[in-house]
C-alpha cells in the first residue's frame, strides 16, 4: 500500500499506527514511513521532527484511545460490572491496536504535560471505579496498581501467543478480576 497526495501530519500518524500495529514497533522507521508514502525520507519532516515526536505523538494518541474507550465503556456501570466493561474495553483496545498499545506504555517525560494529564485521567478513571468498593485511599492506589497489572499480564501473555489452550481468554480475565475484586474484600480493604 503506498500514498502520496494530499500528505499530512494525521495521515503520518495514521500510518505508523498501521506500521506499529501490524509489522511492530521497530519496525516503525521514518524510512519505512517514507517508503509507504512513495516519498523520500526528507519529505516527512516537513510533517514531523523525527522518530522520537512520532514516537511521543504517537504514545499521546495511544493514551488518548485507551482513556476515551475506558471512560465509554463504564458509563452507567458501578463495582465489578464497571471494572470488568473497562477490563474488555481495556484488552479490545490492546488487541486492535497491539502497537499502539506498547506505545502507551512508554513513561512520559516530567516535561510533558499533555501525556502526564492523559496518564492522569486513566488513572483517576480506574480510582473512580475502585471507590465504589469503599477503598481508603492507600487501598485504591494498591488496587489500581493490581488491576492495571491483571490487564497488563494479559495483554502481554496474550500478544506473545502463550495462551494456546481452547480455553476463552477474556474468560480467563474475569475469574481472575473477580478473584482479585474478592480478594480486595477479604483483606478488609472495603
Amino acid at each position: 500500500m503506498s500514498y502520496r497526495a494530499g500528505l499530512d501530519k494525521q495521515k503520518i500518524l495514521e500510518t505508523a499506527i498501521d506500521i506499529a500495529d501490524k509489522e511492530g514497533i521497530d519496525a516503525l522507521t521514518i524510512a519505512a514511513l517514507a517508503k509507504k508514502f512513495s516519498v523520500r525520507s526528507p519529505s516527512l519532516y516537513n510533517h514531523i521532527n523525527g522518530l522520537e515526536e512520532l514516537r511521543n505523538e504517537l504514545s499521546l494518541y495511544g493514551l488518548n484511545e485507551l482513556y476515551q474507550r475506558l471512560d465509554r465503556s463504564v458509563i452507567g456501570k458501578q463495582k465489578g460490572e464497571a471494572v470488568h466493561s473497562m477490563a474488555d474495553a481495556y484488552l479490545t483496545f490492546a488487541e486492535s491496536h497491539p502497537g499502539l498499545y506498547r506505545f502507551t506504555l512508554t513513561a512520559p517525560d516530567p516535561n510533558d504535560t499533555s501525556k502526564l494529564e492523559t496518564g492522569n485521567n486513566i488513572i483517576a478513571l480506574i480510582s473512580e471505579v475502585l471507590r465504589d468498593y469503599g477503598l481508603e485511599e492507600k487501598a485504591v492506589i494498591h488496587a489500581v496498581r493490581g488491576l492495571r497489572s491483571i490487564l497488563h499480564g494479559f495483554v502481554t501473555l496474550e500478544q506473545i501467543e502463550a495462551f494456546k489452550l481452547p480455553i476463552s481468554i477474556k474468560e480467563s480475565l474475569h475469574i481472575t478480576i473477580n478473584s482479585f475484586l474478592n480478594g480486595l474484600q477479604e483483606t478488609g480493604y472495603c
